[in-house]
């Protein structure tokens, strides 16, 4: 119960999400491990009543990125309000790993593939996850850079509301 009202506190509705994973040294050991390969972000909507999304990250890379990048991903899930809104989901969505001090963040952008099954209205409660195995090298992530401070990154997800 008390994890539950965490994550709806942290819950934003205007498609603008920061996602700050700590203990980030313990968790990409235990993506290289492969204990924990992926990690969830909570979800985010892009209103109220919008769609419901979230992210997934893999700390030491998925698929073409496996081992040489960390990878970043975005996922359509099923929301409650999905009977009323436009299907397939069509917004363009910016994903940045934020630096810390230079502003130098990392960014890709894309416009959902309209025919993927990845942006269809959700039949299970996640979509197949759609976005960068390549998001950024690991090289990129060692101590001369401020992508992490004191063991945390923070992640950015920005939906265009244009539109909606």
């Amino acid at each position: 119960m008390e994890g539950r009202l965490r994550e709806m506190s942290a819950t934003t509705f205007d498609g603008v999400f920061v996602w700050r994973i700590s203990d980030f040294a313990k968790k990409r050991q235990d993506a290289i491990a492969g204990r924990a390969p992926a990690m969830f972000s909570p979800a985010f909507y892009t209103s109220k009543y919008g769609y419901k999304m979230c992210l997934r990250i893999y700390l030491n890379g998925d698929g073409t990125g496996r081992g040489s990048h960390l990878s970043l991903f975005f996922v359509v899930m099923r929301g409650l309000s999905d009977a009323l809104l436009k299907w397939p989901f069509n917004q363009k969505v910016t994903l940045m790993l934020l630096d810390q001090s230079n502003r130098e963040h990392i960014i890709d952008a894309f416009r959902p593939d309209v025919t993927s099954s990845s942006f269809q209205r959700p039949v299970s409660e996640m979509n197949i996850a759609s976005g960068c195995p390549l998001f950024c090298p690991l090289s990129k992530l060692d101590a001369k850079n401020s992508y992490i401070r004191d063991d945390t990154i923070f992640i950015k997800a920005i939906v265009d509301l244009t539109g909606l």
